[in-house]
Parts: structure tokens; sequence; C-alpha cells
């Protein structure tokens, strides 16, 4: 398998896990260069199980559909999911084993120790649970 084979594989069909717009119009516009031949965005909603919700459902949707219209912004043809979980990063590898995705794209997003550490650090987890490859896009000019 040539170099050109084994990336164009990797980059069949990428799964983007979004939080809102701005996160899926970043993480559209650092993808973008690579050429994906199919793109699926993923928004996931926090499910309390038990315990109140961090957002209203209905909120956490609208955030979902306004991240879907921006990503499509570069990439029109994007597929969309949504996901409701407690374990969003449990949610992200389910939904790439599902659609049998070639691989998870996503910006890093900043966080200081204390929140790395109460929150599980959610880019290790996702990183070094995943059973295809995650690719780490760059944050580019949002620092």
């Amino acid at each position: 398998m040539t170099h050109s084979d084994s990336e164009s594989k990797l980059l069949s069909h990428v799964l983007v896990p979004v939080a809102d717009e701005e996160d899926a119009r970043l993480s559209a516009r650092e993808l973008a260069p690579y050429s994906p031949e199919r793109v699926t965005a993923l928004h996931v909603v926090e499910k309390g199980e038990g315990v109140p919700d961090k957002t209203p459902v209905e909120q956490s949707e609208q955030l979902a559909e306004d991240a879907f219209t921006a990503i499509r912004e570069t990439f029109p043809d994007a597929d969309e999911e949504t996901a409701y979980r407690r374990d969003v990063v449990q949610a992200i590898l389910d939904v790439a084993d599902e659609l049998d995705a070639s691989a998870i794209a996503f910006r890093p997003r900043r966080s200081g120790r204390l929140v790395r550490l109460l929150s599980g650090d959610r880019t290790t987890k996702l990183v070094t649970q995943a059973d295809r490859p995650v690719i780490a896009l760059p944050r580019g000019e949002d620092g």
C-alpha cells in the first residue's frame, strides 16, 4: 500500500466530534486541507443519569443544529449524528464503531490541570481507548 493509499483509507470516513458552532467551524477549517472523502459531525448531549443535565435537552439540540450548520459551510455533504450519553468519550467511540468511521478527528480543547483531573482528561481517554486512528487537528489561528 502506498502512502496515498493509506492516507485515502484513513480519510475515507472521518468522525468529527463538535461541541458547538465555533468548535465545528474551526474543526472543519483545520480538517479541510486534508480533503476527507466523507465527514460525519457528532454532537454529544451529556445526560446526567440520575442527576440534573448540564443543559436542557432543547438547548443542547439547538447547539448541535448550529454546529451541524457550521460544519456544512466547509463540508456541505457532512452527515450528522447526535448521541445522548453521560460518558462523552464512550459515546464518540461507540458512534465511530457504529458508523465504521476510518478515523476520529478533533481539536483538543484548552484546559488547566485541575479541569483535566476532574474531567478525567477526555483527550487522553479518546486517544488511548480508540480502536481506530485519532487525529488531533491543529489549533490554528485561535491558539
